[in-house]
């Protein structure tokens, strides 16, 4: 069982660094488009004809966007999963809700039942005792 535990610690660590990781990663990712967008503010204005094309900063924007979807994705993946998930438990719970429901009727019923036999084998014994009675009596 320990053996058991360790292993989800370890798997569950594992999971945590990976997503560390991909955080900054992404984090790393958007500090250099800021970086980069924020130089090209700084320069100079250049005619559109003119303009140099900064591959290092296309580069970096897809890369951004890759890790930004791939990160999102993932997410969003799950999301939709515990969605799902969720929506399934709503539904077993509302069914189980309404069986519960019918049992506690049919138990009502049963014992409504129950009481009306025992009050009338209560008053049938009553009127024997009372006609033994009657002949003890007389």
């Amino acid at each position: 069982m320990n053996a058991t535990n360790r292993s989800e610690q370890v798997d569950s660590t594992t999971e945590a660094d990976s997503d560390l990781a991909a955080v900054s990663e992404v984090e790393a990712g958007i500090r250099d488009f800021v970086r980069n967008d924020i130089a090209y503010l700084r320069r100079p204005a250049v005619a559109p004809d003119t303009m140099p094309i900064d591959a290092n900063a296309e580069a970096t924007v897809n890369n951004v966007n890759s890790l930004i979807q791939r990160v999102a994705g993932t997410s969003l993946a799950e999301i939709e999963k515990l969605i799902s998930e969720l929506e399934s438990l709503r539904d077993l719970l509302h069914a189980e809700g309404q069986r519960v429901q019918r049992e506690i009727s049919g138990y009502a019923q049963l014992s409504q039942a129950a009481m009306k036999s025992t009050r009338m084998i209560a008053d049938n014994v009553t009127q024997w005792k009372r006609a033994a009675d009657g002949l003890r009596n007389a």
